[in-house]
């Protein structure tokens, strides 16, 4: 796989142009995998204002959503029903992505495109799920993008009670094991606040996402 810098045809703003009151840091450009890719090495990620047909929007939250990898918060109910699923690895990438948009409650912000060009991130090696069965049947899972000891979750969804949380537990353990730092959650949710997740500001993320990739940003 190709290393950082990305071959990015697009002039962003470097963070010291970003506003300092809004999440929103540019607007266009396209989903082409150097794009994401540069995307996300500097901080930000897509998401369209509005409906489908709506401008591509770039976000980098004021503050921004992690999990401390020592800081998942794992109860004793929550371990034992980890126990009931088997977790798979980049067996279903493209499923999880369409239950991930469909079992939304806060409206679909993942359209067709944005399938399309995360499952390009995927066949790349970039992009990855996990997901959690029972029986062999899919039941729940998340998905993100993957750049050195960064993991940029994206979304999970649940068929079953502790799905979710369930591939959350894997995806930890397999960041820890493999010497990653940063696991970014976008934006700090109460129901992810309940499982260890933190906030930062901005330039501490940025900080940290420097040291996750080796792309320098905040001296960019």
């Amino acid at each position: 796989m190709p290393a950082p810098p990305f071959d990015c045809e697009w002039d962003f703003p470097p963070p010291s142009d970003w506003p300092d009151d809004d999440d929103v840091v540019a607007a266009g450009g396209d989903l082409e995998p150097d794009t994401l890719l540069h995307a996300y090495s500097h901080g930000f990620f897509p998401m369209r204002l509005g409906p489908a047909t709506g401008p591509l929007a770039w976000w980098s939250p004021l503050r921004r959503g992690i999990f401390p990898l020592d800081g998942l918060r794992v109860t004793r109910s929550l371990r034992r029903s980890c126990r009931r699923f088997e977790v798979t690895v980049n067996r279903d990438f493209r499923t999880v992505m369409r239950e991930c948009a469909t079992g939304r409650s806060d409206g679909v912000w993942i359209h067709d495109d944005f399938v399309e060009a995360y499952c390009r991130l995927h066949e790349m090696g970039w992009a990855h799920s996990v997901e959690t069965r029972i029986d062999g049947r899919l039941v729940g899972g998340l998905y993100g993008v993957r750049i050195g000891g960064l993991f940029a979750g994206e979304s999970m969804f649940h068929r079953e009670p502790d799905a979710s949380k369930a591939a959350l537990v894997a995806l930890v353990g397999m960041m820890r094991a493999d010497g990653m730092t940063l696991l970014d959650t976008q934006w700090c949710t109460e129901h992810l606040a309940s499982l260890g997740c933190t906030e930062v500001s901005r330039e501490d993320y940025l900080a940290l996402l420097e040291s996750a990739t080796g792309v320098a940003i905040l001296a960019g």
